[in-house]
């Protein structure tokens, strides 16, 4: 039986969406840290509400 020869690819990379994010800046500027505070006080009034709901 002979062996199948592979077609050879180039690497797969996502270079293309990678430099779309990098140029795109957005309006709202957050820091990560204040993300972060949002987002575990959104959670504890949930929590809150289920509780006392």
């Amino acid at each position: 039986m002979a062996k199948k020869k592979r077609k050879q690819s180039g690497p797969m990379t996502a270079a293309g969406l990678i430099a779309f994010y990098e140029e795109y800046e957005g309006k709202i500027k957050i820091s990560p840290t204040t993300l972060v505070l949002i987002a575990t006080a959104f959670a504890a009034i949930v929590v809150i509400a289920h509780i006392f709901g």
